[in-house]
């Protein structure tokens, strides 16, 4: 019996170690982690295919939603707004989500009476006290909603973190991005959107 147990288990580490080496890198991508390697060829192909085929279209309606933030506020999204929006999908683990989050800060103050910012923890993939403390360690000024059944994340056809919406007054989606941009050109998406 316990010689059986152990070639079940050779057998299971032979799997994972065959996925991982076959879809390592897609993963780690997908889930937002730091890939430090270069792609191998194709893999940049397949990654941005399946970026392409499940993320919202710039142009079409933004899917509606209702959440509660950490100030115990609900906030609701769906059709026509005072300001354009972005909204930030996130989870406090996520490396890229940490060097992204003063430039999120900055962008807020620059232009908080002509856009709104949203920040979405994706508290599904995240513990509540985590993303309580990045909150307080980035100094977020702005809503912090919470994602807590993935539903949203899974409305907005999420894939990675972070991941950024720009949304117009009117409900329109103008832009979606996958992972960080430099400073310059967070901002420069950010003054298309307000025509500025």
């Amino acid at each position: 019996m316990n010689r059986n147990r152990w070639i079940l288990a050779a057998l299971l580490v032979l799997l994972i170690a065959a996925v991982y080496d076959n879809y390592g890198n897609e993963l780690k991508t997908l889930l937002g982690f730091e890939n430090k390697s270069a792609p191998a060829a194709g893999e940049e192909q397949s990654v941005s295919a399946l970026v392409a085929k499940n993320a919202l279209k710039p142009g079409t309606k933004a899917p509606k939603f209702s959440l509660v933030g950490l100030d115990g506020q609900t906030y609701e999204v769906g059709g026509k707004r005072d300001k354009p929006l972005l909204v930030n999908f996130w989870a406090s683990w996520c490396d890229p989500c940490k060097e992204e989050a003063p430039d999120l800060v900055k962008m807020a103050d620059k232009f908080s009476d002509q856009l709104d910012v949203y920040a979405v923890n994706v508290t599904f993939y995240d513990k509540l006290e985590d993303a309580k403390g990045f909150v307080e360690n980035y100094g977020y000024k702005f809503p912090v909603l919470l994602d807590e059944k993935e539903e949203l994340y899974r409305k907005y056809n999420g894939i990675a973190f972070p991941t950024n919406v720009l949304i117009d007054a009117d409900g329109t989606i103008r832009d979606v991005i996958v992972g960080t941009l430099s400073p310059e050109e967070l901002e420069a998406k950010i003054k298309k959107l307000l025509n500025v």
